[in-house]
């Protein structure tokens, strides 16, 4: 897939774009969120942001966020359109979005084995603040999440 400028663009996702959401994230997560669950992340207190490549939808994210405290609930690329840097752009997008929405901070919870996520996080400058043991199930039984937050 080419990756220009021109080809890439951030939409505001809506509920009827929960099907899409749906599939990237089956096709990307081990245990992924529910059509319902997604459909549950519309209204005031979210902002579902999506990256187009070509007029495709190959991710998204979704934040929560109550007065200046905001958490990144999702992110999520498809595995089709991974490895081209596309989760970075869109988590500088994100951080724009939260200062301009005046978060005072970003936050988020990730698998303790999705070291890519991790990285991602790292570079974009989160740090971890703790964990939560035996979070998220696994094939193995459980795992931990870690907790990582950016200052804005």
């Amino acid at each position: 897939m080419k990756t220009e400028k021109n080809a890439l663009r951030f939409v505001e996702l809506s509920k009827d774009d929960s099907q899409l959401i749906s599939t990237i994230e089956k096709l990307a997560h081990s245990h992924p969120m529910s059509e319902a669950n997604i459909q549950s992340c519309f209204g005031h207190l979210y902002h579902n942001l999506g990256l187009k490549l070509n007029e495709q939808l190959v991710a998204f994210a979704i934040v929560h966020q109550v007065v200046d405290e905001a958490t990144l609930m999702d992110i999520c690329v498809s595995p089709y359109a991974q490895g081209q840097g596309l989760g970075k752009i869109l988590m500088a997008e994100l951080i724009q979005t939260a200062k301009k929405r005046e978060a005072s901070f970003l936050q988020l919870e990730v698998r303790a084995s999705n070291q890519s996520a991790i990285q991602l996080y790292i570079k974009s400058g989160f740090t971890e603040t703790g964990k939560r043991k035996e979070y998220y199930p696994s094939k193995r039984g459980r795992e931990d999440a870690i907790l990582m937050e950016l200052k804005l």
